[in-house]
C-alpha cells in the first residue's frame, strides 16, 4: 500500500502540471484544445533530444516548456489568423506534432535510462513537490496581475474584454502559449520519470487532464477559496491513486483508458445528479452557487 500511495503521489504531480496547463484552456478561456495531445509527447521528444545532445537535464527541461509554447503560438494561429474552428485547430496542431515528434529524434521510441534526469541527487517526490509547488505560485501570483485578469476576463466575457479596449486576442494568445508549455513541461517530466519518450504517450492524455480538474472540483466544490491550481493538483492526485489501485487490485493497463473514461463518467454523473437533488430540495434555491 505504501509502495501504491508513493507511486500515485509522484505520478500524480507530474500529471498536476498537466492538470494546471489544460486548466489555463478548458476553465479559463474556455476553449477545447486538443493539441495538447500531441503537445505532452513533444515535451518529451524536446527532452529526449536535447539530454542526448548534450545539454543538462534542468536545461533540457525548461528547453521542453518553452518549445511547447510554440504549439500554443500554432493553434493560436490556426484558430485566430486562419479563422479555423477551436476544436479543429487543436486537432490540427497535433496532428502536425506527430510527425515533428518523429523528425525530433527520428524514431518513435527513445530510451533515457542511461541519462541523467533532474530526479538525480533528491527524492523524485521531494523534486516533484518543488517543481509543482513553485508552478502554483507562479501561476497563482499570475492570476492576480492585470494581465491575468484579463486573460480570466476574456473567457467570461469578451465582450467586455474588447470594451476596455485591450485585444481579447492577445490574452488567448497568452493563455494558449502557457497551456501548451506547461502540457509539455508534464511531458517532459514523465518521460524522465519513466526513463524513456514513446510517440503514443500523449494518447487519451487530455481525458486525464479533464478528469483531474472534474475530480478536484466535484471533489472540494463547496471551497470557494481554493484556487483553481489547488483544485487541478488535487484532482490529479486523486485520479492516479483510483487508477492505480484499480490496476493494483487486479485490472491490467491495457484496461488503463477505460478506467480513465469510467472515473470521468462517474464524477460528471455525481455532479449531474447531485445538483438536480439539490434543485428539488431547494426549489433551485442554492443550485447555482454549487
Amino acid at each position: 500500500m505504501n509502495s501504491l500511495i508513493m507511486t500515485s503521489m509522484e505520478q500524480g504531480l507530474i500529471f498536476a502540471v498537466l492538470a494546471i496547463g489544460v486548466t489555463i484552456t478548458y476553465k479559463i478561456l474556455d476553449f477545447a484544445d486538443l493539441s495538447v495531445e500531441g503537445t505532452f509527447p513533444m515535451g518529451a521528444f524536446i527532452f529526449a533530444r536535447f539530454i542526448t545532445s548534450g545539454s543538462s537535464p534542468v536545461t533540457s527541461t525548461i528547453l521542453a516548456f518553452v518549445f511547447g509554447t510554440l504549439a500554443g503560438l500554432l493553434t493560436y494561429t490556426l484558430n485566430i489568423k486562419l479563422k479555423i474552428k477551436a476544436l479543429l485547430s487543436g486537432i490540427l496542431t497535433m496532428t502536425i506534432l506527430y510527425s515533428v515528434n518523429l523528425r525530433l529524434n527520428g524514431k518513435s521510441n527513445i530510451g533515457l535510462f542511461s541519462y541523467d534526469s533532474i530526479y538525480q541527487g533528491l527524492p523524485t517526490i521531494a523534486v516533484l513537490v518543488l517543481i509543482i509547488a513553485a508552478i502554483k505560485i507562479i501561476m497563482d501570483l499570475f492570476l492576480k496581475t492585470e494581465i491575468g485578469y484579463l486573460l480570466i476576463a476574456t473567457g467570461d466575457n469578451e465582450t467586455l474584454v474588447k470594451s476596455l479596449g485591450e485585444n481579447a486576442n492577445k490574452y488567448k494568445l497568452i493563455g494558449l502559449m502557457l497551456s501548451n508549455g506547461l502540457v509539455s513541461l508534464s511531458g517532459a517530466l514523465m518521460a524522465q520519470y519513466q526513463g524513456f519518450a514513446e510517440i503514443t504517450m500523449g494518447t487519451g492524455i487530455i481525458v486525464i487532464a479533464i478528469a483531474s480538474i472534474i475530480i478536484g472540483d466535484t471533489i472540494i466544490k463547496n471551497n470557494k477559496k481554493l484556487k483553481n491550481t489547488t483544485r487541478a493538483i488535487a484532482g490529479a492526485l486523486i485520479y492516479k491513486f483510483i487508477g492505480n489501485l484499480a490496476i493494483d487490485l487486479g485490472l491490467t493497463p491495457t484496461d488503463l483508458k477505460a478506467i480513465n473514461a469510467i472515473i470521468v463518467i462517474c464524477f460528471l454523473s455525481y455532479n449531474t445528479f447531485s445538483t438536480q437533488i439539490i434543485k428539488r430540495t431547494t426549489g433551485g434555491k442554492y443550485a447555482d452557487n454549487r
